[in-house]
């Protein structure tokens, strides 16, 4: 009999779209079978239906829940023909076990339906709700078996793909297929009894009717077995690229093969045993390596240590070590207590055990104290030498980060779930807006405002009607957006404002965890309608009216919080529109050599306390700080899961100050530099092993920091999954189908960086305000001079490229070198005479171009670039202005001179943009009359070119056109062309600018 794990899966069918005809009369009769873990369900089939509607729930047991997220599930479409014949196939949908989540959190999810093969003929979508219930597992006897219906083998026969819609070559497929094998009358069951015994393998199907036939559940057993070997991770469903990248067991830790292995000396002391125990003592160990010395907390004789130590190896200065035992004791009427010696232990550090995970840990043992005034006492220790990889690294004291301060540690966060929340204010009903001040008011204006935590929007104004009639009702229809992250606020305030006295009309609640939630544009929501009320002086709720709207939870959009062209993430909200991971990232952080001092140790010496952070996706990653130290090693090494190739991994280093609290001294954390990668620009399965440079834009100029030296590896399993990411939008759907506008975008994003800056604010240990927004570029939209010339020499980059390939067409035309001028014309002729090889040959060139580039493409990935950048060509000054906050705190002087500068590069600006305009009025002229002889003269040229094109073979125009524009020198005139001079003279609006 087999054990059911307690939970079950529902799939409940929706209903489906848009499906392709299969019954040669423009319809399709159409049923699902669903496919789970050798498991199979059926729906009923709805006739003559393109858009069927089931609404059928389907339950499946789910046998392990750790596997579950590796399961499939496979839903397939079939177009019911009945009367013995074969049935059609309509589509499939294959599912993740991933994206599947807990009861309550489900909403309709429309798929796509795939196609089986090339050949097949597939349209639609089908919708679909999948979800997940624990329940405590069925008590069953010895003598019983724990059974689960299944379908009758009459409905459950699947259809065979030979559909009259369907290509001849699919069908000799489907013939070559074994045919199944009649079975024999006493294994069938009635449909009515039909059931199956848990336990039982599911019968094999023949291969001519499905494509992937379930696995026997004797065979599933065994492959379980084997995953019991993995570390259990019960309710949590990840899937395996997800628990490599987040789990902590052996396996992973004891890869770190993209960083150097660092010895470190690990002490643990458990506990103490002594031989006279006395009262109201406390009792703490001390360890003393060289110069370096720490001591254990103190604890009371009968309480536990259990406290680790790792000593870096490298900076030890001794080969002993030595543990000592004391004990405090404080005797009544004296302020300060007595310490006294209970013995002590020594170890050789050369005949330490070294262990190197998986191997279990180290077991401690009883160690008797050498100690003259007090034998007899115990201490037990396990000694060993380990390396970063050791589980015992992240929680132990750590000689070279400061020891246990909560601020120097390894840490990982993760960025909160962010979701947009869409207010759709309808109108009011039933308004009380007979104000006491102000009773004769006519017309009133109103608005709606909205409130959700720190977020405040307004609708705009309405008039609502004379304030004499009992209600009014003015209509809005307009939507406001929020971002919403979990935990949710508890409540979206809705506020209706009178304009005229600035007085609140009603307001009320709405308990935010319980707003519909919305992956689509294809269910709009119901609006609902809510009371307002006003409390007066008693503290009592007034009916004041009610408020119609629509809120939703919009989970089909991705929430973005950083700049576009450095996202690192694209998922959408909805974790069920979620795909599997494409690859893995895998980042080794080495170090840094050469780093500056950026404060001072004891008022004369500087230092630098250095560390990392590196964002990708929702996760944040933190090393440890390195204290003291110009180049400093950490070989820490951090995995992500990648679902986008596109996207940019961003690392930065700081310099620690909040763990100094001393008074006077700033808790703010120095950034050192910050570089960033793009996976696209990186090969598969390769180790990139790079120092890079750090460079900070400081008001007085740029300065170089130092250099970082990092190991990026980034693996694909699926070469075909990587090529297909390429052909997707980048954003979900819902950014295409319903956009935000570019400045609401703006203020959304911004939005998100302060909320996401606040919840990271609030981790222990805090990740500081300005170590966020520096990592997310919060001050992209801030103007500075310095980027508006950097962009101006990009634009000016790629319009050299232009510029030379005119050139070389000019020198063709100017005949600079005869003989390729003359090849040229020998080129127009056979194009010209033999036009289909114009494609062929344009495509050829460009392969040989890229062909004989790939030996000089970049073998380091590129990170951000210092001239690019501007910072070395840009004055003090302009710097100074680019980190001048808003308002601006400099003097009046300073002010008047930035903005007459400012005022030089708009007016350079504005009269580009007027001659550009310019040119388009003057094409606009020739059909509008404005000039009548101008316009005449092009008629008459329209007239001529009709009559000459009729007259004129093409091919003999486009040669005559060729071999003129690249007439002999002799030939030419040093003036403007006549059709130059024709254009130039055409009138534009800019006599009409006042």
């Amino acid at each position: 009999m087999a054990e059911t794990s307690g939970r079950k899966l529902i799939v409940e069918v929706c209903n489906a779209k848009n499906l392709m005809p299969k019954d040669g009369q423009g319809t399709a009769s159409a049923y699902a079978i669903v496919d789970f873990d050798g498991q199979r369900r059926r729906t009923k089939t709805k006739s003559r239906d393109l858009n069927p509607l089931w609404d059928e729930k389907l339950e499946f047991i789910v046998h392990d829940k750790d596997s579950m997220a590796s399961e499939t599930l496979e839903i397939n479409l079939y177009n019911d023909k009945k009367a013995g014949k074969r049935s059609t196939f309509l589509g499939k949908v294959k599912i993740s076990g991933s994206t599947f989540v807990k009861l309550g959190s489900e909403t309709t999810v429309f798929y796509p339906l795939e196609k089986r093969s090339v050949f097949s003929q597939i349209k639609g979508e089908i919708g679909l709700k999948v979800c997940y219930v624990d329940e405590d597992p069925p008590v069953t006897d010895t003598a019983g078996e724990q059974k689960e219906e299944t379908v009758p083998k009459e409905e459950e026969k699947p259809p065979e793909n030979a559909g009259d819609g369907e290509k001849k070559e699919e069908e000799k497929k489907e013939e070559e297929k074994p045919k199944e094998e009649n079975p024999k009358p006493k294994e069938e069951a009635p449909a009515e009894t039909a059931v199956a015994v848990v336990d039982a393998p599911v019968p094999p199907l023949p291969p001519a009717e499905v494509e992937n036939p379930p696995i026997a559940h004797a065979e599933k057993q065994k492959q379980k077995e084997k995953h019991g070997e993995i570390q259990k991770r019960a309710n949590l469903n990840v899937n395996d690229h997800e628990l490599r990248s987040l789990s902590s067991n052996h396996r992973n830790h004891s890869a770190y093969d993209l960083v150097d292995r660092m010895p470190f000396l690990y002490v643990r002391v458990v506990k103490a045993k002594r031989a006279k125990p006395e009262p109201n003592s406390t009792v703490y160990a001390k360890l003393v390596i060289g110069t370096h010395s720490v001591k254990t907390k103190s604890e009371m004789e009968n309480k536990d240590w259990d406290q680790v130590f790792a000593f870096d190896k490298e900076g030890l200065n001794s080969t002993s070590l030595e543990v000592s035992l004391w004990c405090e004791e404080k005797k009544e009427g004296e302020e300060k207590s007595t310490e006294s010696s209970l013995g002590t232990v020594s170890f050789d550090l050369q005949e330490v055990p070294k262990r190197v995970p998986p191997d279990s840990p180290l077991a401690p043992q009883w160690y008797t104290l050498e100690s003259e005034t007090s034998p007899g006492n115990d201490v037990m220790i396990a000694v060993w030498i380990g390396t970063q990889a050791d589980e015992a690294f992240q929680e132990a004291w750590q000689s070279d980060s400061g020891g246990l301060i909560p601020e120097t540690r390894a840490k990982v966060y993760l960025s909160p779930k962010l979701w947009y929340l869409r207010l759709t204010v309808i109108q009011t009903q039933d308004l009380q807006l007979v104000s006491v001040t102000e009773p004769k008011v006519r017309n009133p204006e109103l608005y709606v405002k909205a409130q959700l935590g720190a977020q405040v929007f307004k609708t705009g104004r309405t008039s609502a009607g004379s304030s004499s009639s009992s209600s009014a009702n003015p209509t809005w229809n307009e939507d406001l957006v929020f971002i919403a992250a979990e935990p949710f606020e508890p409540f979206l305030v809705i506020t209706v404002q009178d304009v005229s006295n600035s007085q609140s009309v009603g307001q009320t609640k709405i308990h935010v965890a319980s707003i519909e939630r919305r992956i689509d544009d294809q269910t709009e929501g119901k609006s609902r309608w809510f009371n307002l009320s006003m409390e007066d002086e008693n503290h009592n709720s007034n009916y004041t009216g009610r408020i119609h709207v629509r809120v939703c939870l919009e989970g089909g959009y991705h929430v973005i919080d950083e700049a576009a062209h450095v996202t690192s993430d694209v998922r959408a909200s909805c974790k069920q529109l979620t795909k599997p991971p494409i690859g893995l990232l895998e980042v080794g952080i080495r170090g840094a050599t050469n780093l500056l001092p950026v404060k001072t140790k004891g008022g004369t010496r500087g230092t630098t306390d250095a560390y990392v952070v590196a964002k990708y996706g929702p996760k944040w990653v933190r090393t440890r700080t390195m204290m003291d130290r110009f180049n400093p090693r950490w070989n820490e090494q951090y995995t992500w899961d990648v679902y986008d190739p596109c996207t940019v991994l961003t690392i930065g280093v700081f310099d620690n100050g909040r763990y100094n609290k001393e008074e006077g001294k700033p808790n703010r954390d120095v950034r050192l530099g910050k570089i960033r990668v793009r996976l696209s620009t990186l090969d598969t399965n390769r180790v990139y092993l790079n120092s890079y440079s750090l460079t900070v834009l400081l008001p007085c100029g740029a300065k170089k920091m130092g250099e970082i030296e990092i190991a990026i590896r980034f693996s694909c399993s699926s070469w075909l999954s990587l090529m297909q990411a390429y052909a997707t939008p980048i954003l979900p759907r819902m950014h295409y189908v319903r956009p935000f506008g570019p400045a609401q975008q703006d203020i959304l994003r911004h939005t998100a960086i302060r909320i996401v800056t606040a919840r990271l604010a609030r981790s222990e240990p805090a990740l500081g305000q300005e170590v966020v927004q520096f990592m997310l570029d919060s001050d992209t939209h801030v103007w500075s001079m310095r980027r508006s010339k950097a962009n101006w020499f990009r634009m000016v980059g790629i319009l050299s490229r232009v510029a030379t390939v005119s050139r070389v067409v000019d020198n063709i035309r100017t005949w600079v070198n005869p003989p390729t001028t003359i090849l040229m014309h020998v080129l127009i002729v056979a194009i010209v005479l033999f036009p289909y090889l114009i494609l062929p040959t344009v495509f050829m060139y460009a392969f040989m171009i890229l062909i004989l580039g790939f030996r000089y493409r970049q073998r380091v990935p590129q990170t951000m670039d210092v001239r690019l950048s501007y910072v070395d060509m840009v004055s003090v000054d302009e710097l100074d202005e680019e980190f001048d906050g808003f308002p601006t705190t400099r003097t009046g002087e300073q002010v008047r001179i930035r903005y007459d500068r400012v005022r030089g590069l708009a007016g350079r600006a504005q009269t580009l943009l007027g001659d550009v305009a310019a040119q388009g009025e003057r094409l606009e002229a020739l059909f509008s009359w404005r000039d009548p002889r101008a316009t005449g003269i092009f008629a008459v040229l329209c007239l001529v070119a009709s009559l000459g094109f009729y007259t004129v073979p093409f091919k003999g125009f486009v040669l005559g056109i060729a071999f003129y524009y690249m007439r002999h020198p002799r030939f030419r005139n040093d003036m403007p062309s006549i059709t130059a001079n024709f254009f130039r003279r055409l009138p534009s609006l800019s006599d009409q600018i006042m």
